[in-house]
């Protein structure tokens, strides 16, 4: 038993030094997303940790295993829609994104319900639903 507690410890140990990289790249304000004040602030509070360049890193993302989940989850939410790029995104893809972003907010699926338990500010309101799907419906009718 003590053996295997040593082992277990030396382990959670020895991943600490496993490098890791978490990332703010700088905000170009030509390509961020420029709108509305209650849509933005809507937006910062439960998208923008994982979908811009401004994500706010809590500390357990410096701890292992939880950092590799962290960091992988933001770089995914940047891949799938970045809004400090959003001037950067080609029209065919930004209509795909908005029109997911749509159906992921109204049914629950964004912010993540794993997100949510440790974030709970980020649980969108219905008024907060209500707001960003008009101004995805609104960036829409753009194209």
């Amino acid at each position: 038993m003590k053996k295997t507690l040593f082992l277990f410890i030396a382990l959670v140990i020895s991943i600490q030094f496993i490098p890791t990289t978490k990332t703010n790249p700088p905000v170009d304000e030509k390509l961020n997303l420029n709108t509305k004040s209650e849509v933005l602030k809507v937006l910062k509070k439960s998208c923008y940790n994982c979908h811009s360049n401004e994500t706010k890193w809590p500390i357990y993302s410096n701890i292992a295993p939880f950092s590799w989940f962290v960091i992988s989850n933001v770089k995914n939410g940047r891949k799938a829609l970045n809004f400090s790029q959003w001037e950067d995104i080609p029209s065919d893809i930004k209509i795909k994104r908005l029109q997911r972003a749509i159906k992921t907010t109204n049914n629950d699926l964004m912010p993540p319900a794993g997100y949510l338990k440790i974030h709970d500010y980020a649980i969108l309101s219905e008024e907060d639903k209500k707001i960003i799907s008009e101004w995805f419906k609104l960036e829409l009718k753009k194209f």
